[in-house]
C-alpha cells in the first residue's frame, strides 16, 4: 500500500507506487537511540504521545509494513533510523508495566455478551456476529474432544465461563475452572449457582499449577499459553499431561509463529507483560517432549484477523466514553494494539493455533476422521 510519510523537518517520502493511502506525520523527531533501543517501543509511544499522527487505517499501514518490500519501514531511505535485526535489547523487569487493570465494565463496551477475549470461530459467510462466532468456537473446540457425557474436563484459564459452563450443560460433562482472577471468579461462580450447576460444575480461584494429583479426562486452554512465558513453556504442557487421564484428550488454543517465537517490547510494556509468542516447531517439542501426541493442528489466523477488526470497531463506537474515563493516551493505546494486532495476523506475522493432544496413541478413542468436528 502506497503511504506517504512527512517528517519532523517537513520533508515528504512516499513509499510505495500510486497514489498513497494513508499518511503518517512525526510530529517530533524520535531519537535513534530510543528506536535502536526497541523500535517498537518507541514507535507506539510516540503514537500514544500524538508525536506520530496516522491518517487512514492503521492495520493497513502496518500489515502493509509487514508485507511489502516498498513499504517505508523496508526502505533504504527510512532503514538506518531502525535496529538491526537481532539487535535489540530485552526489557529489564523495571521497564514493564503492569497491564492496566480496567475491569469488566470496559470489556463490556467492545467484547461480545459472553466476555470471550479470545479469538472466535466465523462459520460459513457469517463475517459480523461476534457473539455467535465466539459461541461456534465453543462448540468447534468441545466438538473436538469428541466428549463423552458423564466424563469430567478441566478448563485451564476459564475467563468468564462460557466453554467451562457449555461443556457441562450441553455436553453432559462435570467440569471444572481455574482462574487467578477474582472478579472472573465471582462471575463464574455466581452463574454456576444461579443456574444451578453445583452438582458438575466447579470454579477454582488458584494457580494451575496448584491442582495436586487430580486428573480430568479433557483438559481446555484458551488463550493462556502465550502468557507462562518461555521459560515455562515446557512445564505447562508438562502439567497438562498430569492432568490428563490415561488416553485423555486436550484441547490447547493460542497465538503461535509459524517463523519461530518472538516478544513484542510494547505490548510486554503496555498491554500483556511477559507475553511470549511461541513458534510452532518449539510447540510441538514442548507437546511431544511431555509424552504427548498430536492428533490434529489447526491454524486460525484469518478468524483472530476478523475478531480483532469488530473488536476495534466496537472499540471505536465507544472511543467517546473510553476516552471520558481513561483518558486520550490510553484509548490512542488500545485503538493501536488492537488494529496492530489484526495487521500481524492479516500478514502472517502471527498464527492462533488449535492443538488437539491425546495422552497415548494420537487419536486412539477419537473419530477416523475429521468428519465429527464439523458436526452441529
Amino acid at each position: 500500500m502506497p503511504v506517504r510519510v512527512i517528517y519532523w523537518d517537513g520533508k515528504e517520502e512516499v513509499y510505495g507506487n500510486g497514489a498513497p493511502q494513508a499518511t503518517i506525520r512525526f510530529n517530533e523527531k524520535i531519537p535513534v537511540a530510543d528506536l535502536r533501543k526497541n523500535a517498537s517501543i518507541a514507535l507506539g509511544e510516540a503514537y500514544m504521545d500524538k508525536k506520530l499522527e496516522i491518517n487512514g487505517s492503521i492495520q493497513q499501514v502496518i500489515e502493509s509494513a509487514y508485507e511489502s518490500k516498498d513499504s517505508f519501514m523496508r526502505s533504504s531511505k527510512f532503514r538506518h533510523f531502525l535496529p538491526k535485526q537481532g539487535h535489540g535489547e530485552k526489557e529489564s523487569a523495571d521497564d514493564i508495566q503492569s497491564h492496566y487493570d480496567v475491569g469488566n465494565d470496559f470489556y463490556r463496551l467492545w467484547l461480545d455478551d459472553t466476555l470471550t477475549y479470545s479469538c472466535a470461530y466465523f462459520k460459513g459467510e457469517n463475517r459480523d456476529d461476534l457473539k455467535q462466532a465466539q459461541l461456534d468456537k465453543v462448540h468447534h473446540i468441545l466438538n473436538k474432544l469428541d466428549p463423552q457425557k458423564g466424563k469430567t474436563l478441566l478448563d485451564i484459564g476459564c475467563g468468564w465461563g462460557t466453554l467451562m459452563l457449555t461443556a457441562a450443560k450441553e455436553y453432559g460433562l462435570k467440569v471444572t475452572g481455574v482462574t487467578l482472577s477474582q472478579e472472573q471468579y465471582n462471575l463464574v461462580q455466581d452463574t454456576i449457582q444461579k443456574e444451578g450447576l453445583e452438582d458438575v460444575a466447579e470454579v477454582l480461584l488458584t494457580d494451575y499449577r496448584e491442582l495436586g494429583d487430580r486428573q480430568w479426562d479433557y483438559v481446555t486452554s484458551v488463550g493462556m499459553f502465550e502468557h507462562v512465558g518461555k521459560e515455562n513453556m515446557g512445564l505447562y504442557f508438562k502439567d497438562v499431561a498430569r492432568y490428563l487421564s490415561p488416553n485423555g484428550v486436550a484441547l490447547i488454543h493460542g497465538i503461535t509463529r509459524q517463523q519461530g517465537g518472538a516478544t513484542n517490547g510494547w505490548i510486554n510494556k503496555y498491554i500483556f507483560p511477559g507475553g511470549y509468542v511461541p513458534g510452532l516447531a518449539e510447540m510441538v517439542e514442548h507437546i511431544t517432549g511431555n509424552n504427548l501426541q498430536i492428533a490434529d493442528i489447526e491454524m486460525l489466523r484469518r478468524h483472530y484477523q476478523r475478531t480483532l477488526e469488530i473488536w476495534d470497531q466496537n472499540f471505536n463506537e465507544h472511543r467517546s466514553i473510553i476516552q471520558k474515563e481513561m483518558g486520550e493516551r490510553f484509548t490512542r493505546m488500545w485503538d493501536l494494539y488492537l488494529q496492530a494486532c489484526a495487521a500481524s495476523f492479516e500478514s502472517g506475522n502471527i498464527d492462533v493455533m488449535q492443538f488437539l493432544l491425546t495422552k497415548g496413541p494420537s487419536g486412539k478413542n477419537l473419530p477416523l476422521t475429521r468428519e465429527y468436528m464439523y458436526q452441529d
